[in-house]
């Protein structure tokens, strides 16, 4: 599974990564208004599109955003409608990721409260979609983080080490009237928020599958506050047999925290109290208010990060680093030339020497034909070692995965090596044996068919255009 991705050189100060933001698709929409739901969460879905929100960014210097679905969660007790429109926001999101390299990314969202589809999407998203994380509710209609009957979906997470991020839905129970007169955003989001973390703490969910790396929302809504008095709680609590164990230290050490809503020095501050400078990301909140205030905030923000002496040092991690290192996202160059490094996504690599080594590369097309019982395990392996190939590898320049669309088991893969020497490195890599040895029992046949470029010196600039998106 390839989490990489790279932020376009569309301004050399263009380097914020955005956390928190969400996309608007008709699939989602849709449903909420057969259901006659779409004032479900007390106010009405903003409007989106990609020009629009690539127009913030570019105005804003938001090199990448993270997507997620927004609330409220599109289950009216229909499990197979829910898992057709959770798939369809997956699948355009993985199309919007492709179109606009760099510029986004997005967690997965998941059809719960159904456990066993959110599992099998989960891991279609992460291992075929290439999500870079999932999107989990606090709630699924009732159903909380924390419950034990997603400890199989958590468990399946870990084992991806996954990034999850969390989001505010509207509580359940809610007094309906309350909600009218103060809207959730005001109060029951945080405090949503600090309930569902707290039940993930009870049960150590982050310190049991060390592998999640969680995201928290909203500044960390009150759980700077809650926390100090759920531990002076549970030792009573323990006394009495209503809670177990808690292992603060591990479970803090997993949680990051976004700056949506309301960030400012002083909530920085009562952030920090209880994580440290490395786990505070910034986060927009995008589209749900207006461009021109979110900017403006944006700027405050920077304005003031700048200015306080004790967290300007901290000014580029909470705006940018922190987020790359958390989602693998590493910065483009600013020139033609840094333009060649390598894309994992495509399967695109073009090295400085390409110019130079064209002559010399190896060219080959793998005729593959799977048994179709394991087509999509051999595509997610073909897949993930040929990211790997091309983001670790200097000599190997393209590996490309396609498949037939008359026959899904016929599969062909592009694949172009610097040099013989480049390939020779390549099979003996263990990411290479490792996808040798478990594909095996697959292939019903392999035919390796070397070609001969016609015009070799011109590969280097294909691929760069293809970069591009000229």
């Amino acid at each position: 599974m390839a989490l990489s991705a790279f932020i376009t050189a569309q301004a050399a100060a263009q380097n914020i990564i955005d956390v928190h933001c969400h996309n608007v698709l008709p699939c989602h929409t849709e449903v909420l208004e057969k259901h006659d739901a779409a004032l479900d969460e007390g106010f009405p879905l903003p409007a989106w599109n990609a020009e629009s929100h690539l127009a913030f960014m570019d105005s804003a210097g938001i090199g990448c955003s993270v997507l997620t679905m927004p609330a409220p969660q599109p289950y009216f007790g229909d499990n197979q409608e829910c898992r057709e429109t959770i798939r369809r926001y997956n699948e355009y999101c993985a199309g919007l990721k492709a179109a606009h390299p760099g510029r986004f990314l997005f967690c997965a969202a998941l059809p719960l409260p159904d456990v066993e589809a959110a599992i099998a999407e989960a891991i279609y998203a992460l291992d075929t979609l290439g999500a870079d994380g999932v999107k989990l509710a606090t709630n699924s209609r009732g159903q909380y983080l924390g419950d034990k009957e997603l400890d199989p979906l958590m468990e399946v997470l870990d084992k991806r080490e996954a990034v999850v991020v969390l989001h505010p839905h509207k509580p359940v129970p809610v007094n309906d009237e309350l909600m009218a007169a103060v809207p959730l955003a005001a109060y029951e989001y945080p405090a949503e928020t600090t309930r569902a973390l707290i039940n993930m703490l009870a049960r150590n969910i982050p310190a049991r599958y060390p592998g999640l790396k969680v995201v928290v929302p909203h500044c960390g809504s009150f759980l700077p506050q809650a926390l100090p008095r759920i531990k002076a709680l549970a030792p009573a609590l323990q006394a009495k047999g209503m809670m177990g164990e808690i292992d603060f230290e591990a479970n803090l050490s997993q949680l990051y925290y976004d700056l949506a809503g309301a960030a400012s020095p002083s909530t920085i501050r009562a952030m920090l109290a209880i994580t440290s400078p490395e786990h505070i990301l910034y986060g927009s909140d995008y589209p749900y208010q207006p461009t021109d205030v979110l900017t403006g905030k944006l700027r405050q923000l920077e304005k003031e990060l700048s200015a306080d002496k004790q967290l300007a040092p901290y000014k580029e991690m909470f705006l940018w680093q922190n987020a790359a290192r958390l989602f693998a996202v590493q910065p483009s160059g600013r020139t033609v030339d840094e333009e060649r490094n390598a894309l994992p996504e495509a399967g695109i690599n073009v090295p400085d020497s390409a110019a130079n080594t064209s002559q010399g590369m190896l060219v080959r097309i793998s005729e593959i034909e799977v048994y179709p019982e394991y087509i999509n395990q051999y595509l997610s392996m073909a897949l993930e070692v040929g990211a790997t190939s091309v983001r670790e590898e200097p000599g190997v320049i393209a590996i490309f995965p396609m498949v037939q669309q008359r026959d899904s088991c016929q599969i062909r893969i592009l694949e172009i090596y610097a040099s013989q020497e480049a390939y020779k490195h390549h099979i003996g890599t263990k990411h290479f044996q490792t996808y040798k040895q478990g594909t095996l029992h697959m292939v019903k046949s392999l035919d390796l068919v070397d070609m001969q470029p016609m015009n070799p010196s011109a590969m280097p600039e294909i691929f760069l255009k293809m970069k591009r998106g000229k």
